[in-house]
């Protein structure tokens, strides 16, 4: 194969969305959400990778939560990694790092990016589907169950569990 043949080979293999999200919870152990201003719904911190950049999954979810929250929180764990089927977009891979329990004066400190975030809530686990519905829920939930059980990563396939 020729350097030529290559690119031409590279230029043509399939894309695929890269994003990265942070898991907070308070004391309580309710989950953080971000209320988007660009579509219907709530979600977590974090965003699509910079791949271009240079920036690794771990990154993008740092810089995507100091962005939008206002938070810049080295993040722990790998929770969850989830591969969403493509349907009027690219398939998806959304990696998903525990952000740790935020304290009082830490959730005090949060200041929304007005560009991309109307608002922000505590949200307890039972009522997460009715906030998250779909992949993104039940990759939420998963994330929860790992969390509980004290290691391990979720393999998911659109938000549920497989291997």
């Amino acid at each position: 194969m020729t350097v030529s043949d290559f690119a031409t080979y590279i230029a043509g293999l399939p894309r695929v969305i890269a994003g990265a999200a942070a898991l907070f919870r308070d004391g309580d152990g309710r989950v953080l959400l971000v209320e988007p201003n660009y579509r219907e719904g709530w979600a977590l911190p974090g965003g699509t990778i910079e791949s271009d950049e240079g920036e690794t999954p771990r990154q993008g979810a740092r810089r995507e939560t100091a962005e939008e929250i206002g938070l810049d929180i080295a993040l722990g764990r790998l929770l969850a990694v989830d591969w969403v089927p493509g349907t009027a977009r690219p398939p998806l891979v959304a990696y998903l790092y525990d952000g740790g329990v935020l304290g009082e004066d830490q959730l005090k400190a949060i200041r929304l990016q007005e560009e991309e975030l109307l608002s922000w809530r505590l949200v307890p686990r039972d009522d997460l589907a009715a906030h998250l519905p779909g992949a993104l829920g039940r990759r939420v939930l998963a994330a929860l169950d790992v969390l509980a059980e004290g290691s391990g990563t979720a393999e998911l396939e659109n938000g549920h569990r497989v291997g």
